[in-house]
Parts: structure tokens; C-alpha cells; sequence
């Protein structure tokens, strides 16, 4: 079940229309695809809009939010007979070369109240000063990159904690949880993975006894396998994507190293396990995502019968940041600028925690989590003290 928004800006109204409305499948890199339902009232022809990876190497991520974001419209569709949302997809395949056009797609289609999105940090920084410019309010659950909410751009809302409080939080989680006492660490080169590492480095301090950096789409990792032997850590932080972390990791145990394996939200992904194989077993990730299991109402119930499948990382953020803006929506915000009013004194109970933010967007309450692979699974291994 939904909470009940009382006091939601001219953004998160928006968002909550669109969720409502209902999705689409994924649509190509290129290009948006959207999908409408019958009904129309006050709020006909308007619709929410999800941005992020639908295709491409990471899209798993961006399913798992899309997911949230299709469950929470279609709630809000079935709720409000006279307010009906669509939802349109901005499928980016999580490229920041993709991100301006499909900007200017949403801003555009004048009948976009809001977006749940960009979903990842790179996209983000390109895409972000358009909608600012714009007025088009957009309230992302994932990217988290500490300078998104530096820039000043008042459209720009974000439903998780950034990694000013991940990368302090995975430090300690090493130093403290692992007892490491040398750290290799490996970043790959995105403005996510970079911007993570980096941090991580910085909290680690003298802990950190050598780095590497690596691509993308990089399949072969020989060169920081030996680099990672050769420097003597007890364990490896890799900022980066699950793609490129599960192979990282299969090699690293094929050439014998059983140093511990740390990585982030972005790897927190079965994709981890699908590249890693057994190698994955051990491996252990945080996240400042709430574990699925810890949402409140009915979201796991409600999303598992729709999606036969148990939400991920994400899915419930998702779902949050969809619900504000369809609640904004609801409430009778339907142009942009009073959905962004809305969604700035937004203040009220979501899934995953109470939904506030400051001046420059952030959540009031903010958490940070390590899991492990068990058993073949990601499970949650405990909340780590982000003070």
C-alpha cells in the first residue's frame, strides 16, 4: 500500500501520476516509449517519467527502479478513477552521450510533469542542467554522486544518501568489520565509480597500499589482478558497476587470491553473481539502499505477485520517488512549476523512510548498508554507523 502524502511539492505530484499510470517495456537507446491508460479526469494526457537503463550493461539497475516506478502508477491509476498518469520511458542505457537528447525529449513533451531519474551519476551531470533550466522537476533514487546537489539546480531531488556517507561507511565497514589493515583499490574511471573510489580512498587514508583504474566494457583485468597480488592487500574496494566487478573478481580467485572483495551499490546486482559465478561467494557490497525486506506496508508483497520476482536494489526508492510526484500530481499540481513547489516541502512517510529534503535536495534520513553474497544469494549482512 502507498503512504498517504500530505504535503508534496509541484514535482513529487508529478511523479506520482506517472507511476500510476502504469509502464511500457523498455525502450531502445534512442528513443522513448510510453504507455496510457483509459480514464483521464483533471489529470488527462499527463505523465511521469522514468530516465535511466533499460538496455545496455547495466540495466538491471535501471529495471529494478522502472519496476518500482510501473507499481506505483499503476496504484495510483486504480486509486484515482479521475486521475489518470501515464508513464514514459527515457531509456539511456545508462550513457552519458545518450542523456542530453533524451533531456530535451522530456522537456520537450510539455505533458511531463516530472521524472524519476537519471538513475545513474554520469548521466546525471549532463542531463541534470537541462531540466534545471527547464523548471522539470526530476527526483532520482539512485545516482549518487555528492556533486549532483552541488550545482545549485533547484529541480534536483535525490530519496537516498550520496557517497559523502558510502564511502566513510564502506572505510569502516573494511577497517572495523574486516579488520584489513592494507587495501587495494580499483575505480572504473565513470564519474560513479571514480567519484566513489575516491572517497573511499580518503577514508581509508594509509590503509590504502595501492590503486589501479580500469574501463568499462573491460573484460580482461590480468594486469590489476597482478598488481592487486604484488602490493599484499587483505582486501580490494572496486568502485564500479557489477558487470565489470564480477569479472574482476572471477579473476582474481581463478589466479588464487582470496583477498576479501568489497564493492558498491553499483555491483549490488545478480549481475555480479551471473559474471562471477562461484567466485562471487563472500563478495561484500553496500549500499545506502534500505534492504528490501525492511519496507514498509505491503510494497514486497504488492511488487512480487506483480513482478514474480522480489524487489532489488532500488526497486523500493523507485517506487518512493515515483509516489511523490504522483501525490503531487493528485493533489492538483498539474503543470511543472507547482509539482516542483510541491516536491520541495514535500514531508511524509514512503516505503523506505520518512521522505523530507534539505535546500539542495538531500533526504533528511539517511542509511547505509553492507551485504554479502551467500549461498549464491545477496543478502543483508547489517546497517553500518554513518557518525
Amino acid at each position: 500500500m502507498r503512504p498517504t502524502l500530505k504535503f508534496l511539492t509541484p514535482v513529487a505530484a508529478a511523479a506520482l501520476v506517472l507511476t500510476a499510470c502504469g509502464g511500457t517495456t523498455g525502450g531502445s537507446d534512442d528513443t522513448a516509449s510510453s504507455s496510457s491508460a483509459s480514464g483521464g479526469g483533471g489529470c488527462e494526457g499527463l505523465k511521469i517519467g522514468f530516465f535511466g537503463a533499460l538496455t545496455g550493461d547495466a540495466a538491471n539497475l535501471g529495471i529494478n527502479i522502472r519496476n518500482g516506478v510501473e507499481l506505483a502508477v499503476e496504484e495510483h491509476n486504480e486509486a484515482n478513477a479521475d486521475c489518470q498518469v501515464e508513464l514514459q520511458d527515457y531509456d539511456s542505457a545508462g550513457s552519458p552521450d545518450q542523456a542530453p537528447g533524451l533531456a530535451t525529449q522530456a522537456i520537450g513533451d510539455e505533458s511531463v510533469l516530472g521524472l524519476v531519474g537519471p538513475a545513474f551519476s554520469g548521466e546525471s551531470k549532463v542531463a541534470d542542467p537541462l531540466f534545471a533550466e527547464a523548471g522539470l522537476v526530476h527526483i532520482t533514487p539512485s545516482a549518487t554522486n555528492p556533486a549532483l546537489s552541488e550545482s545549485g539546480w533547484k529541480t534536483f531531488f535525490r530519496v537516498l544518501g550520496n557517497d559523502n556517507t558510502q564511502g566513510p561507511a564502506a572505510a569502516t565497514y573494511i577497517q572495523d568489520v574486516l579488520q584489513a589493515q592494507k587495501v587495494f583499490v580499483v575505480d572504473d574511471a565513470s564519474e560513479y565509480g571514480k567519484g566513489l573510489a575516491d572517497i573511499v580512498r580518503e577514508s581509508l587514508g594509509a590503509a590504502v597500499v595501492d590503486n589501479d583504474t580500469v574501463q568499462q566494457k573491460q573484460t580482461d583485468f590480468s594486469a590489476t589482478v597482478s598488481k592487486i597480488r604484488a602490493s599484499g592487500a587483505d582486501a580490494v574496494f572496486f568502485g564500479g558497476y557489477y558487470a565489470e566487478a564480477g569479472l574482476l573478481l572471477k579473476q582474481m580467485r581463478d589466479a588464487g587470491l582470496t583477498t576479501t572483495f568489497v564493492s558498491d551499490d553499483g555491483a549490488k546486482d545478480e549481475g555480479l553473481i551471473t559474471a562471477a559465478g562461484a567466485a562471487a561467494e563472500g563478495a561484500i557490497l553496500t549500499c545506502p539502499c534500505l534492504p528490501p525486506e525492511e519496507a514498509e506496508g505491503t510494497f514486497v508483497e504488492d511488487y512480487t505477485a506483480k513482478f514474480s520476482v522480489a524487489p532489488a536494489t532500488y526497486s523500493a526508492e523507485g517506487y518512493d520517488a515515483a509516489n511523490i510526484l504522483l501525490d503531487g500530481i493528485a493533489a492538483g499540481n498539474t503543470d511543472r512549476e507547482s509539482l516542483l513547489e510541491y516536491v520541495g516541502s514535500y514531508d511524509d512517510a514512503g516505503v523506505t523512510k520518512q521522505l523530507t529534503f534539505d535546500d539542495k535536495g538531500e533526504p533528511s534520513e539517511i542509511s547505509v548498508w553492507a551485504y554479502k553474497v551467500e549461498g549464491g544469494k545477496i543478502v543483508t549482512d547489517q546497517e553500518i554507523p554513518t557518525s
